[in-house]
């Protein structure tokens, strides 16, 4: 009896330990046999309103990295979302599987049931994995879902105000690490060519920049090439390329002990979530190898941005852009700042996020 018991309370213990280190408020695992669905919805902080965050369809290799992702995800959301100043708090959500192999209309309105049932303290919207018809799925069985198609009345995909927050947070980056935010002639690897990445390279192609592209999905990367002018590398070689600017696009961690020994770029500036392995010991090695690092919760907001005029009652497309350019003077704000006390911008970022989060707390202390 103790033999069996041990594993078991060793994982518990193990589950525990992950959500109290990263001071979530909420985690529900939703499984239903008869679909197949297994999800994990984290709810990590929601001082500034309901935990707003989108849902990750991904083949996971493990539960226990489904959990840890989906973790750092929710985390990430609330500093995205009080950087931006938006009134909306931090969640994300993982369902394990193959999303071109395991998606149905069932699994998704079955997830759609568990959202419900948190009666708001949790809005849903797209992710890796999932488009705006999905949405739709969901939303048969929930109100608290975002990111639907204009037609219904909703923001449709983010993919396009991500790829503009990630544009001209890079050209900010640039300004700050060469004097100049024209990225003409600037050579950059983008890793990672999903919806966000090729609306990415759209903007950095009219800019007359030289681009190499890998992803892992083979007929992403011809579509690209067929498209724009680009130069098509492996997946580990994009690490290798001769770039200005390096702009991980697809899954995080990426900025890590072996990457950062390879990388010869200047700038990192993309669109991916969690892009540091460790936010400590990577952040501060982009600083002392003098990479100028723009934290990723800062300048891929423009998706939940765009998401949050939706979820406000009226979709609002002029206010989305244009409050998605401002990601511009963020990114200068958290660089200059770094900049200035010589510190890891992921640091002051996570700071300048925390001391909003809890000035709010503060008055809703009070009566």
């Amino acid at each position: 009896m103790t033999t069996e018991t041990q594993p078991l309370v060793a994982a518990e213990s193990n589950i525990f330990a992950q959500i109290d280190e990263l001071g979530h408020e909420q985690v529900v695992f939703c499984h239903d046999r008869h679909t197949g669905l297994k999800a994990i919805i984290a709810i990590h902080n929601t001082v500034l309103g309901p935990a707003m965050g989108g849902t990750r369809m991904w083949a996971y290799s493990s539960e226990s990295a489904a959990l840890e992702d989906a973790l750092r995800l929710a985390r990430g959301m609330t500093f995205k979302n009080a950087m931006a100043g938006l009134h909306l708090g931090g969640g994300k959500a993982v369902i394990i599987g193959d999303a071109r192999k395991m998606k149905t209309e069932a699994l998704l309105r079955m997830y759609g049931k568990f959202i419900k049932n948190l009666n708001g303290k949790y809005i849903t919207a797209e992710d890796m994995g999932m488009t705006e018809r999905d949405m739709e799925d969901i939303a048969q069985e929930t109100s608290y879902v975002a990111g639907l198609p204009e037609y219904r009345g909703g923001s449709g995909s983010p993919s396009g105000m991500t790829a503009l927050g990630t544009y001209v947070g890079m050209k900010a980056a640039a300004k700050k690490a060469f004097g100049t935010d024209s990225l003409e002639g600037k050579t950059i690897a983008v890793q990672g060519v999903g919806s966000v990445g090729e609306i990415l390279i759209e903007y950095l192609s009219k800019e007359h920049a030289k681009i190499y592209v890998t992803d892992v999905f083979e007929e992403r990367v011809k579509k690209i090439a067929s498209r724009f002018n680009v130069i098509v590398v492996g997946t580990e070689e994009i690490y290798d390329v001769p770039a200005d600017i390096y702009s991980p696009c697809a899954m995080g961690a990426t900025i890590n002990d072996n990457t950062l020994e390879r990388l010869k770029a200047q700038v990192i500036a993309g669109c991916a979530n969690n892009q540091l392995a460790d936010e400590d010991i990577h952040g501060t090695a982009c600083m002392r190898k003098g990479i100028t690092y723009v934290p990723d919760f800062v300048i891929n907001s423009g998706g939940v941005i765009n998401i949050a005029t939706e979820i406000a009652g009226s979709y609002n497309r002029a206010w989305a852009t244009a409050k998605t350019e401002e990601i511009y003077d963020r990114v200068m704000q958290v660089l200059t700042v770094a900049e200035q006390q010589q510190r890891n911008a992921q640091v002051v970022a996570t700071e300048l996020a925390w001391q909003r989060i809890q000035n709010i707390a503060r008055i809703k202390a009070t009566y």
